[in-house]
């Protein structure tokens, strides 16, 4: 049996337009074609029943946990996955805000899997971005998006889905080993996070 593999990792904007997106599969040969796969995924899952979520985060005892204020959305609505065909792939996606989180599999990839994988990414943005989750402010935190990517997946393969471990990785690449991450701030991870990312691109 073949190991479970993702075909692309898709964030979008409320019009269809680009945040971020890691595809690892050659079905997409040029951008152009990668573009107008979007553009269509985009129109197909506007018709469908999603909901866009109000996703806030409050760090309770050194962990950061989802939320909701109490009354808008339920912890039910809050976890709802859609699942569908499209192009003989199968896509789970979820909406929060302006963003619109998408992840594809092969037609016969479990949806569990796939559905596992989303909502790793959902919520370790959440993390990343301290619970403001919008396009503006993942713009702003597009470099710790793309390092979120690429801990969870690497060459189509599912290297992590547990959101605190995604989050913790990106946060931890320049933190010294003899600091424990539990003893640095979140935003003190996030800002030496950066630092790291800056410096390995004038290298």
């Amino acid at each position: 049996e073949s190991c479970p593999s993702i075909k692309n990792i898709l964030l979008l904007d409320s019009e269809g337009n680009r945040v971020a997106v890691k595809y690892y599969s050659d079905e997409w040969p040029n951008n152009s074609v990668k573009e107008a796969f979007e553009k269509s995924l985009f129109t197909k899952t506007q018709k469908t029943n999603a909901r866009t979520e109000d996703y806030v985060f409050n760090e309770v005892g050194g962990r950061v946990i989802p939320w909701t204020e109490p009354g808008r959305v339920s912890n039910e609505d809050l976890n709802t996955t859609e699942i569908a065909m499209f192009e003989s792939h199968i896509i789970v996606y979820k909406f929060v805000q302006d963003l619109h989180f998408f992840v594809t599999g092969a037609e016969n990839e479990n949806e569990l899997i796939l559905v596992t994988v989303l909502q790793g990414f959902f919520d370790a943005v959440g993390l990343l971005l301290r619970g403001t989750v919008d396009k503006k402010e993942a713009l702003e935190n597009l470099d710790l998006i793309l390092l979120c990517l690429d801990e969870i997946v690497d060459g189509g393969i599912i290297l992590e889905t547990d959101a605190n471990v995604i989050a913790g990785k990106v946060a931890s690449h320049s933190i010294d080993a003899a600091a424990p991450l539990s003893e640095q701030t979140i935003s003190q991870a996030l800002a030496t996070a950066r630092e790291h990312l800056a410096r390995s691109l004038l290298k």
